[in-house]
């Protein structure tokens, strides 16, 4: 079957599937064999250490594919000037970039000049319609089911991205709650043209940089395994249940504070678990889609799956 959107013309790739920017997990290993099975793999930029870093793994991904990827920008949360590392995407010609966590304007700005597609992570029709304003390429919507950062409405996928379809021109790609090809198609009924997975692709043999704690954790979690942390703070994020996270939402009861909660929410101690294993010091971002993650596949398998789950729903809907 052909599976041609207007994403997959927008990115040139050939399955309307894009990896999520994944703290600390998405580096050239796992953006590589997106890629290369189909997809948009990307980088995460504000989690490498400098400029210089990123333009190196920039550097590797590019001997381990010829396809398009691409690099994520989350930068809601970061003090850092990311300004330099939005250069070295420029100079080094990425295909496409996503913008997630903040105010996407000053990097629409500077790659307005550019070929560089814009993909701008939103939570709801105003974000949408804003990022369409200033120039976005696409939208990528994610529902409160998602792992990680999440919008404040506590508004689901299945609600959320037809709504933002209806208020917008320019391609919108469906996130949260999807690790499947039932989940692709049903993005495609609710009008999106595209998909983007985080989650789920960590549970896959080239997230290399995850620990095999944090990928049992999501096979062995079900969809009621997760809780939102940092709502107190109005940055919401979903997480896996555990003793430390109930540590986080206890201190958000009886001191909702950045400062109360800066050490345990600390890029430091997600860390500590995903790469390091101790639990007990540390947390993961999940979302609810961990209830259908059962195994760790090769990205090629997982994707190649995907297909063929939804080309059964294609043949249904023919019938």
């Amino acid at each position: 079957m052909k599976w041609a959107t207007r994403v997959t013309e927008l990115l040139q790739i050939k399955y309307p599937i894009i990896q999520g920017g994944l703290a600390y997990l998405a580096y050239a290993d796992l953006a590589a064999a997106v890629s290369n099975a189909g997809g948009l793999g990307q980088i995460t930029a504000m989690s490498l250490p400098d400029a210089d870093a990123l333009r190196s793994e920039i550097e590797r991904a590019r001997t381990l594919t010829s396809q398009p990827f691409g690099v994520n920008f989350a930068i809601g949360n970061h003090n850092l000037n990311y300004r330099d590392r939005v250069q070295v995407a420029i100079d080094e010609q990425v295909h496409a970039v996503t913008i997630t966590g903040g105010d996407p304007s000053a990097i629409l700005e500077m790659m307005q000049p550019t070929a560089i597609k814009t993909l701008v992570l939103v939570s709801s029709r105003r974000q949408a319609q804003k990022a369409e304003q200033l120039g976005a390429s696409a939208v990528i919507v994610v529902g409160q089911e998602g792992g990680g950062h999440l919008g404040r409405d506590d508004v689901g996928t299945l609600v959320l991205v037809p709504q933002v379809v209806d208020a917008v021109q320019i391609p919108v790609v469906a996130s949260g709650g999807i690790g499947d090809g039932r989940g692709w198609m049903a993005a495609y009924a609710l009008g999106a043209e595209g998909i983007e997975m985080g989650t789920r692709f960590i549970a896959t043999q080239e997230c290399v940089d995850a620990s095999a704690s944090y990928k049992k954790a999501l096979i062995e979690s079900s969809e009621a395994d997760t809780t939102v942390i940092k709502r107190s703070i109005h940055s919401p994020a979903r997480v896996l249940r555990s003793a430390y996270t109930e540590k986080i939402l206890e201190i958000e009861r009886v001191t909702p504070t950045y400062e109360a909660l800066k050490e345990y929410i600390s890029g430091e101690a997600n860390k500590r678990w995903i790469y390091e294993d101790y639990e007990e010091e540390g947390f993961g971002w999940a979302g609810q889609v961990t209830g259908m993650i059962h195994d760790i596949p090769t990205v090629a398998e997982l994707i190649n799956r995907m297909v063929q789950e939804a080309e059964k729903v294609r043949g249904k809907w023919g019938s």
